[in-house]
């Protein structure tokens, strides 16, 4: 990561003040000019990488660029000389500006050139995680652009915003892929509370963006000045505008703007140049795992994306980067419904299992007064060990309908111990077999009792009513075995399509026919009976 040192900073501040005297109002657009580089150019464009490098740099705490990084894992995530890459006479990039269809002005000067050079030379293997990226963000945006009549090469934008990432947060608190201010979202109609930021909601933050553009269009008339309003507010360029004598040419008010306002629209031309012609300096996408397709399920009552990880089986860290705008993992649906996008092979598993997720340890994750902290919060670190002296063992029989959460809270351990305690890795589990539970010695009578009770007593152990849908139904072989039908599951097989296939069959039907608890444990190669009306 780029650090700047104090000596720098010093000089910088001595440096911009002369700067600013000798050159207020100047602007830095003539070829002639292209080469003449003073150190305060230069401190002034090595600061302005810093909120860049910064966004670039955060990315790589995200799910779906951590699984790509584990995934190729010889691409060469090192950083190295800039010196060994396709650099070009300015001539090449003016011209290769002047060729793009675009409506905004795309000035090429010093600034401009040393953006291009960072962007393809010192930080070039995070840059192809923005150039993967882009392939799943930019087809939306341009959607959404297109829809409000805005200019297609402004999503360029949100590469200087956030370098495409939806957790980016400023140090002035603006958040999300197109950085809105708190006051600037809620006025564009985005929700923000204790839970959920919708800031961070990729979609939804794109059209507030593009409405904001559009006013600030009407406003200037001038993309350029556009960009600029977007990063500092139309107060700032409208001060600037002032002190240069009523001049509306971003370059004619360039001293003018805030420091790091002045480096928003060279490194926007820079950005629009390298998605453009990022393999004329052999720089390619990186495959970025994002779940795509995705389905979007609206939610109407609470819920918390653990509960949906741990039932269906999900991994919780793609759950949280595929739905960003819940900032403590819960989904307050019981006051207006809310989105929550899965992966698209999950979301018939979720209609199928809707029950019992929403059911599945709902006391501990929305208790009133510990209802913006998932029970991961408090124990991040917690590692599970091996039973103390105090403990005893006790063995419990799985029956069909139990999973490990049900287990864990009648025996009042952690699922995470269960795990442990009988070597299981992910959460499922298989009826008949036995599990060693560790419970206090002077409880393990009253625990041992819990392998006879029925599941409805088990529940009510724990202050639980059993739902006739939840309780497990035994079923009896009729002695006419041939009014049964025989299917083998095949992979991609779910009960709700295979009900469909026979009259008066429902999913349900055959959950009970078949006693599979909660009809998550079919797999191929598996033989179920079928019983048509």
């Amino acid at each position: 990561m780029y650090q700047k040192t104090y000596l720098s900073q010093a000089f910088f501040v001595i440096f911009l003040g002369i700067s600013q005297l000798l050159n207020a109002g100047k602007a830095d657009t003539t070829s002639s000019d292209l080469n003449v580089m003073t150190l305060a150019d230069s401190l002034e464009i090595e600061l302005l990488h810093v909120s860049f490098e910064s966004n670039l740099d955060s990315l790589v705490g995200l799910w779906y660029v951590e699984n790509s990084l584990g995934m190729y894992p010889d691409s060469g995530w090192n950083e190295q000389a800039d010196s060994i890459y396709p650099q070009f006479p300015d001539s090449v990039y003016r011209e290769r500006l002047e060729r793009l269809p675009v409506q905004v002005d795309l000035t090429y000067n010093k600034f401009v050139r040393n953006f291009i050079r960072v962007y393809t030379g010192k930080r070039r293997e995070l840059v192809r995680v923005v150039l993967g990226l882009s392939e799943y963000y930019f087809p939306i945006f341009d959607e959404i652009f297109d829809y409000h009549g805005i200019p297609l090469e402004l999503k360029y934008c949100s590469i200087i915003e956030s370098a495409l990432n939806p957790r980016a947060v400023s140090r002035a608190r603006a958040t999300g892929i197109w950085q809105f201010m708190y006051g600037t979202g809620r006025m564009y109609g985005l929700t923000i509370n204790s839970l959920v930021d919708e800031r961070r909601d990729p979609v939804k933050s794109t059209y507030a963006a593009a409405r904001f553009m559009k006013d600030l269009y009407g406003i200037y008339g001038d993309w350029t000045l556009v960009i600029a309003a977007y990063n500092c507010g139309p107060g700032n360029v409208n001060k600037a505008i002032r002190r240069s004598g009523g001049k509306r040419n971003f370059w004619d008010i360039y001293y003018y703007l805030p420091r790091e306002t002045r480096g928003h629209v060279p490194a926007f031309i820079a950005a629009v140049y390298t998605m453009n012609y990022h393999q004329e300096h052999l720089l390619f996408p990186r495959p970025i795992e994002l779940p795509v397709p995705v389905d979007t399920i609206m939610v109407r009552d609470n819920l918390h994306l653990e509960q949906v990880s741990t039932v269906l089986d999900i991994p919780i860290k793609m759950l949280r980067d595929i739905n960003p705008q819940y900032k403590y993992d819960i989904i307050p649906g019981k006051g207006k419904p809310y989105a929550l996008k899965i992966p698209m092979q999950y979301s018939m598993q979720f209609i199928e299992m809707e029950d019992s997720i929403f059911a599945y340890r709902d006391s501990v994750y929305f208790n009133s007064k510990k209802n913006t902290r998932s029970p991961s919060y408090y124990t991040t670190n917690y590692v599970p060990k091996p039973p103390s002296t105090n403990m005893e063992k006790v063995t419990y029989t799985i029956k069909s309908g139990d999973n490990l959460g049900y287990i864990a809270s009648w025996f009042h351990v952690r699922v995470s111990n269960l795990k442990y305690w009988n070597n299981i890795y992910g959460t499922t589990i298989r009826s008949g077999k036995k599990l060693i539970v560790y419970v206090h010695k002077n409880k393990a009578g009253y625990y041992s009792k819990i392998e006879k009770m029925s599941f409805a007593e088990k529940q009510r152990s724990i202050g639980k009513e059993v739902t006739q849908a939840e309780a497990p139904v035994k079923t009896v072989q009729e002695p006419n075995s041939q009014d049964y039908i025989l299917y083998e599951i095949r992979p991609g097989d779910t009960l709700w399509d295979i009900a469909k296939k026979y009259p008066g069959v429902s999913d349900t039907d055959l959950i009970r026919l078949n006693e599979l608890g909660d009809g998550s444990k079919i797999k191929p190669g598996m033989i179920i009976k079928i019983k048509p009306k």
